[in-house]
């Protein structure tokens, strides 16, 4: 075997002159892959001077302003009411890809869970040298690597769409072909192409994706090179008429770390409502269970293994407070929450309780084991409508002062955010700012103390459009002035109900919303920073089967990358007709890491649960080492949820 140096020299020989009869001919350029063994992949084939040159000034080029992710996510949506053989996952086009002509393989697997699935095509993801056009390749379908039982082998015409240009230059297009293929059972076939032709007679490359984003039980698929052996995966569905009879969706397993099952007097009603860290990497949170049924606060410590320490059992009513909503970790280390309870004086009849601010400290002596309780102390009770009431906390200031917002109470109804000053005599509570509801925003979603000493925050709805904004409250004299930063269009164009806004070491902000294109997306969103200002842009994330996909949370490192959660279902699996499927819901959930920069958005999901349900809520938390930490409403053990890790 020629060395990869001796290859990549001899790709195209050197072009010959002789004169024959006083004319000039010229010898023809002859295809390394026609004399060596092992070919470029398309990103190798990109860095040599016979191709550099085509590559270069590509026929069609991407539209300015337009980052890579914009191709890759235009290229990976496809049909959401089709009825997928097996589906490996969307095209990716920014990694490699192999080719599939001059003689060379590439092989996949196929894992199909139930019997009767029948193939009528196929979809891959091709790279091509600017202005060909896949018109066929030859496809086989069989039991082993290009070989044993064959069970489809036929030279098929393809359909090419969806081109975009990458950065190496490369079109990177869906090439699609409908074929009467082979009923398939349950079991693990091998998906074969070669012999790809364009009428240029260029190399074609198969778009290399790892399985990421696959949506099929058997997924990720296995990979071979025919001259190489095992490679990382490619983009391709199989087309056809599955099985309708669809696995159960169950709890998640696999790809996470359990580090406690709530027990059913631990995670009452529900389980977990988020984490909070220490400096020392300890997590805290709250559930709706304990001794009373009135809320639960923990905390996880490593201790030969992690360990649950029950700080404290909430006994509701006037001074206990039911059930709290979550806790942040104050600048001494104890911890501080809302609840329901306090002053029993709100609502349309005033009976019901306004709610409290509650701190939870341990006790004053050292505790010599890994399990002491806490003791609640209450802050603040809320007093009446106009006030912040049923609010919870969300930030410390550098000078000791609390903050939080109440999402739909104030002044006006419409939301609060507030401060709590502490004091020898006490806290001192003072509502910065009451939402009208107009243009300025309503219902109060998240909120944040900015490095710049700003309050930044989301509503879920208001704004100019009616569907959300992002705001900032700025000191003024005595009082706050709201500002805001982007109102969110709704339906079409950049989603709505925004929430859960964390910050990077920038000054940058980012959140979640939702957003509607062929049926309910999740997108991503960040305010940059700019002179002018600052530049919106978000990422929709959006997996090919979902007609329902929501984001859980976000949380955010100084880096600016972005950790959260999410899920999704589709209703119905066959034409979504309005006939019922006979099948269950499709079901799928995942972790996912996003980040925007200079290229533009970059996703990836980190754990992908197919059939699964991943019932994720709350704060996340991100230690030192990169350890993703939260927890799901239900599933573990006793289905009372779980506080789960996800390392990097």
């Amino acid at each position: 075997m020629h060395s990869k140096e001796q290859f990549f020299s001899s790709l195209f020989r050197t072009v010959s002159l002789a004169v024959v009869a006083g004319l000039v001919i010229a010898v023809a350029i002859v295809p390394a892959w026609a004399q060596n063994s092992v070919p470029p992949t398309a990103v190798q084939a990109a860095k040599m001077p016979q191709f550099a040159s085509r590559l270069a000034h590509p026929a069609k080029p991407q539209a300015p302003g337009k980052p890579a992710a914009f191709a890759r996510e235009k290229l990976r949506r496809r049909p959401l009411d089709s009825n997928d053989v097996y589906d490996n996952g969307p095209i990716n086009g920014n990694t490699d890809a192999w080719t599939i002509n001059f003689g060379f393989v590439v092989s996949d697997s196929i894992a199909l869970a139930n019997d009767g699935a029948t193939v009528t095509g196929m979809s891959f993801g091709a790279w091509l040298f600017p202005g060909d056009t896949v018109t066929s390749a030859e496809v086989s379908i069989t039991s082993g690597i290009n070989g044993g039982t064959r069970y489809f082998n036929q030279t098929v015409n393809f359909t090419q769409s969806n081109c975009t240009t990458n950065q190496f230059g490369y079109y990177v297009c869906t090439e699609t072909a409908s074929f009467n293929g082979p009923a398939l059972n349950a079991g693990t076939y091998w998906l074969n192409l070669q012999n790809a032709s364009v009428p240029s007679g260029d190399a074609v490359y198969w778009d290399e994706n790892s399985g990421a984003g696959c949506q099929s039980s058997g997924c990720p698929s296995q990979a071979d090179e025919n001259t190489i052996g095992t490679i990382p995966s490619e983009s391709f569905t199989i087309l056809g008429s599955a099985s309708t009879t669809y696995p159960p969706p169950t709890c998640f397993t696999g790809g996470v770390e359990v580090l406690h099952n709530f027990t059913a007097r631990e995670g009452g009603p529900h389980g977990g409502d988020g984490v909070a860290i220490d400096q020392a990497g300890n997590l805290y949170g709250t559930t709706g269970g304990g001794n009373y049924g009135s809320g639960f606060a923990f905390k996880l410590a490593r201790w030969v293994g992690w360990v649950l320490d029950p700080l404290y059992s909430f006994a509701g009513g006037y001074n206990g407070g039911s059930p709290p909503s979550g806790v942040i970790v104050g600048p001494k280390g104890s911890l501080y929450g809302g609840a329901s309870g306090g002053i029993q004086n709100c609502g349309s009849d005033g009976s019901e309780y306004c709610g409290l601010i509650y701190n939870l400290t341990p006790a004053p002596t050292a505790c010599l084991t890994v399990l002491c309780s806490w003791t609640e102390k209450l802050i603040y009770q809320f007093t009446g409508n106009t006030d912040a009431w049923r609010a919870g906390v969300s930030a410390f200031d550098s000078a000791g002062n609390l903050y939080g917002i109440s999402e739909s109470e104030g002044a006006y109804g419409y939301g609060a955010v507030f401060e709590l000053t502490p004091s020898p005599a006490g806290w001192t509570e003072k509502v910065l700012y009451s939402f009208t509801g107009g243009t300025d925003g309503a219902y109060t979603s998240s909120l944040l103390v900015g490095q710049d000493g700003n309050l930044y925050g989301t509503a879920l709805s208001g704004g100019a459009y009616g569907s959300g904004v992002v705001f900032q409250l700025t000191p003024s004299g005595s009082g706050w002035t709201e500002s805001v930063l982007h109102s969110f269009q709704g339906t079409g164009v950049d989603g709505y109900y925004p929430n859960y806004l964390g910050q990077d070491g920038a000054g940058n902000l980012y959140g979640i919303a939702i957003w509607y294109f062929d049926g309910s997306v999740g997108p991503v969103f960040t305010l940059q920073r700019s002179p002018g200002g600052w530049a919106f842009s978000e990422y929709q994330i959006h997996h090919p089967y979902g007609n329902i996909e929501i984001l859980n949370n976000l949380t955010v490192d100084a880096a600016g990358d972005l950790y959260g959660t999410g899920g999704g279902a589709q209703g119905c699996r066959g034409s979504c007709n309005g006939t019922p499927d006979s099948g269950p819901p499709y079901v799928y959930a995942y972790i996912f890491k996003a980040s925007y920069g200079s290229q533009g958005w970059q996703y990836q999901d980190l754990v992908y649960f197919n059939y699964q349900y991943f019932p994720a809520g709350g704060a996340l938390a991100l230690d030192a080492q990169g350890n993703l930490y939260g927890t799901t409403s239900s599933c573990g053990t006793y289905d009372a949820g779980t506080v789960w890790e996800l390392s990097p």
